[in-house]
Parts: structure tokens; sequence; C-alpha cells
């Protein structure tokens, strides 16, 4: 007979291990849920997917201080950690579900049907839902709590018959309960091995199915495929980039970002598959006449480069989320123009297809000396996926976030005090022009000189007005003149550099610039929120 003293240490090792294995049936049930979910929505509801319509959910509501953190820890992957992080939490509460059940049925299949409401209610109060976008959590759901029913069944016939067994053997009764112990133990084995046939069936069926899903509905979309084998026409006008427009300084950012580096700050969870034969834009609202458009439409209009440096709200002094392209477009003011706005309205409310707004000034759209364009072309290929395949708005002067709408579908005339942008009530201003700011690229902050002539470089934007001067500052001394490249136009960036005679030991080295207008660039510093970041930047470089 088992010793009591050590009964209690048996009891918990023996629970642990029963409630390990309730985890594990719970896990699977919730691969089980998501597995099926994905196969339906393959099937009729590809916006049905319930891991991404919760991240995109959680993107939606997320206060403005975690967006900013996201963005600073992880730059452009902060959706990939955004999905690790629902991973995570998937993982615990299906584990949770499990040992629920197991525990105190049918708590753990309440827990998972409530994860199933939650996900249907993501889903179906999104922009842009489909007539069936309800089925995949609805059969993911059912699914999951049939699997979680029937492997906790399992595994509670097995500790049942496990319990009896170990119970008759510690008691050392000779006659009837020796007589249970030894018809018990075949009765354990066969559940046993009865729970690890259902959970291996289980686990197989819900990878296969869930990638499968997954893989044949890129397969299937191959919207990269179409992107690939579109043919743009060729432009009615291109940029003449002058000679000494680039420097030739090791370190410094190049004039023009190339496509795989340009950043990425968008909503968008996945990144939206839209047919370039499907696209169509509507520009509706305040106008004389409601306009649709395809995008034969749009491309009959005749396309022209722009070079036009785009900057997010979120970019930090001395950041380096902007970046410049060279952009193949339409005029916007020539869609508007086609819907006739109203005299009333003063802003264009412009919508993704995957339901984020941005708010633009309906000024900044008709001036006919600013190049807001509706692109469909970036660096010398239709526009990357990931930045706004087909068509995006690129509109100089004004921060991304109230103007560079990607995979764009509607232009709405209105106002500014009878409709909001999806930024507006998360703490940014409606709008929301790029402050005039410069950078040091090199030398870095992380790598020391060597004494002697070396080059201090970077970049300076003043969108729509360009730049006239930049100074730099090391340590106490005066400011001096750096030497400008030969700019574009004002709406791209400028490159500057100033020589140094670098002596060993650290130095603060400070930038400012001023535009064509006469205004310097502010010193006080300024959080991004609500309209963007101002201040110097700052540099300690090491010299050794």
């Amino acid at each position: 007979m088992d010793h009591p003293a050590h009964q209690p240490e048996r009891r918990s090792r023996a629970r642990l291990r029963w409630w390990s294995l309730a985890a594990l049936a719970g896990v699977i049930s919730a691969g089980v849920f998501l597995a099926a979910a994905e196969l339906v929505a393959f099937l009729v509801a590809r916006d049905g997917s319930p891991i991404l319509a919760v991240g995109a959910f959680v993107i939606d509501i997320v206060p403005q201080w975690a967006k900013e953190l996201a963005i600073e820890l992880f730059g452009a992957n902060d959706k990939l950690a955004l999905l690790g992080g629902l991973g995570l939490a998937v993982l615990v509460a299906a584990c949770v579900s499990g040992i629920l059940q197991f525990v105190r049925p049918p708590l753990g299949a309440a827990a998972l049907g409530l994860a199933g409401a939650l996900s249907l209610a993501a889903i179906v109060t999104r922009t842009g839902a489909t007539a069936f976008a309800w089925l995949p959590p609805l059969v993911g759901t059912a699914a999951g709590i049939v699997v979680l029913v029937l492997l906790v069944r399992r595994l509670r016939a097995w500790h049942d018959h496990a319990t009896e067994v170990a119970t008759a053997a510690a008691t050392e009764v000779p006659a009837d309960p020796g007589e249970r112990a030894k018809a018990g133990a075949p009765a354990a084995s066969v559940d046993r091995r009865g729970f690890f046939v259902l959970a291996g069936i289980a686990a197989a069926s819900a990878l296969v199915v869930g990638v499968g899903s997954r893989v044949a509905g890129a397969a299937t979309s191959s919207i990269a495929a179409i992107r690939r084998a579109l043919k743009l026409p060729a432009p009615n006008s291109t940029i003449t980039v002058p000679d000494g427009a680039e420097l030739d300084i090791p370190g410094v950012t190049p004039l023009y970002t190339p496509n795989a580096d340009f950043y990425r700050v968008d909503t968008a969870l996945t990144v939206p598959s839209v047919d370039p034969s499907t696209w169509r834009l509507v520009v509706d609202g305040m106008v004389g006449e409601r306009v649709e458009l395809t995008f034969d439409d749009l491309l009959a209009m005749g396309l022209d480069e722009y070079s036009i440096t785009l900057t997010c709200v979120s970019n930090e002094v001395g950041g380096d989320l902007l970046g410049t392209a060279r952009w193949l477009g339409v005029p916007v003011r020539d869609v508007l123009a086609k819907a006739a706005p109203n005299g009333d309205a003063d802003m264009v409310l412009s919508r993704s297809i995957d339901g984020f707004t941005a708010s633009t000034p309906l000024a900044s759209l008709t001036d006919d000396g600013l190049d807001a364009i509706l692109a469909v072309a970036m660096n010398g290929e239709p526009l990357p996926l990931e930045h706004g395949f087909p068509v995006r708005m690129v509109v100089p002067g004004l921060y991304g976030y109230v103007s560079a709408t990607k995979w764009l579908t509607e232009l709405k005339v209105t106002r500014f005090d009878a409709e909001e942008a999806y930024w507006t009530p998360r703490g940014y201003s409606a709008k929301a022009p790029i402050k005039l700011s410069s950078r040091i690229d090199t030398p870095r902050l992380d790598k020391a000189v060597e004494p002697g002539t070396r080059m201090i470089a970077g970049v300076a934007w003043a969108q729509t007005v360009g730049i006239d001067s930049v100074e730099v500052k090391i340590d106490d001394a005066d400011w001096q003149r750096a030497t400008l490249s030969n700019p574009v136009n004002a709406d791209t960036w400028v490159q500057w550099f100033l020589e140094w005679e670098a002596t060993s030991g650290s130095h603060n080295v400070t930038v400012r610039a001023t535009d064509r207008d006469g205004n310097r660039q502010v010193e006080e510093r300024a959080p991004i929120a609500p309209d963007g970041s101002t201040g110097w930047q700052r540099r300690l470089v090491r010299v050794s």
C-alpha cells in the first residue's frame, strides 16, 4: 500500500499529467476550429478567416500609445508581431478550454463557443464583409466543439479507469478490488489508445486542411502573378533627374528608395488581394454626378511620372519612416472633375478595400499646382502588393494617414464637419501637412570614425515648398552651411553633406533645415501625435 506521506505528491503529479493531456485536447480542438474555418473561407467567403478578422479588430481598437510602441519596437514587422501575439493568446486560451472541459464540463465547450462568437462578431462587423462571411467561424466553432467533447470524453474514461486501477492496487484488499483492478487495466489501455488515435487523426486533419486551404487560397487568387503579367501604357511625360541630384557619398540615403526598402505602415493585417480586372473606383458624396471607373478607364486617362517623397506621421526625429519613389499615375483632380464636386465640400474621404479611411482637404486634390495622384506604378513597375496594388493615392505635402490610401476603392466628397477618417478619433489631427525636417545618415551612431577629413551627410525634406538650406553644428561651435544636392523638384527630398575635420573624442552633431519660404525647422521636440514630430536631430559621433 502506498505510504500516506507520498500520496499528495502522487496526486499532484497525476493531476498535472491529466491536465496536460486536457490542454493538448484543447489545442487540437482549436486547431480543428481554425482549419475548418479556413476551409469554408476558401470555399465560400475569403474574408471569413477568424484569426485575421480578430487581428484586424485588434488593430482597430488598439490605443495610440500601443500602436506607436509596436512601430517603434518592430517597425515594418509590427503585423508579424501581432500575429505572433494572437497565436500565443489562442494557444493559452485553447489550453484553458481543454482543462475546463476536463474539470468542469461543459465549460470548455462554452469557452470555445465564446471564442467563435467573438470571431464571428469581428468578421461580420468589418467594412465590406460578404454575404457568407459569418459561415466560416460558425462551422469552425461547431467542428472545434465536437472534437473537444469527443477527446475529453475519451480522456475522462481513460482517467476514470486508470484511477480505479490505481485505487484498487493501493488498497491491498484481496478479493473483489483485485478483480476490479485486473478488469480495469485493459479498459484503461483501450481508452488511452482511443484518445491518442482520435487526437492524432484530428491534429493531422487540422494541419492538412488548414495549411492546404491557405496554400490553395494563395494559389487560386495569385494576384502576384497577375501583377507580374500586367503591362502598363507608357507615360505621357517622365521626370528628368538633373545632374548632381544624387551624391556619391557612402552611407547617405539613395535619392530613390528601392521598393523592397520602402517603409510600410498601414492597418492591413494581411496584404489585400485586388484583381485589376474587377477593381472599381467610386466617386460619390457631394458631387454633381456619381462616377465609377474601372482600371482600364483610369489608364485611358493617361499616365504621367512624378517624383514624390512620402512621410509617415509615425516618423520620429531622425527616423526612417519616409521614402522617395518615381510614381506613375493620374491626377486626382482629373478624376474628381468627372464627378463635379459641390462647392460646399472641403474634404475627400478616401477608402481602402480593408475599410481604412483618410481625410484629405479637397483643395489639396484639386489644386493645379499640386501633384496629387492616383498611382499605379512605383519605380518602374506596377505597385507592389504591399504598397497598394493596383491603385493608391499619393499626395505630396501631407502625412500618409490623411492622404496615402492604399488599395483604393472610393473617393467620397464631403466635409470635415460631417465625416471622420480612421485615425481622427484615435488621437490624430484631421489635417496633417508634413513638417519641415532633416536627418543625419552618416556618420552612424553605432560606428566610430577615424580622425581626419570626414563627411557628415543626410537628407532634408519640405514637400511642396522645397529646401533652401541645411546647417550643421559640431558641439558648441557655430552653424556651418552644408552643400545640397541639385533638387529634382519641391516634392522630393534633397541630400546634403558637410566636410568635417574630425578630432579624437565624442562629438555632438546637430542638423537643421530652412525651406524656400524662409521657415526654419522647429527646434523644440514634439511627439508624433497629434500631427507629426518636431525637433532638431542631434547625434553623438565617436572619433577614435
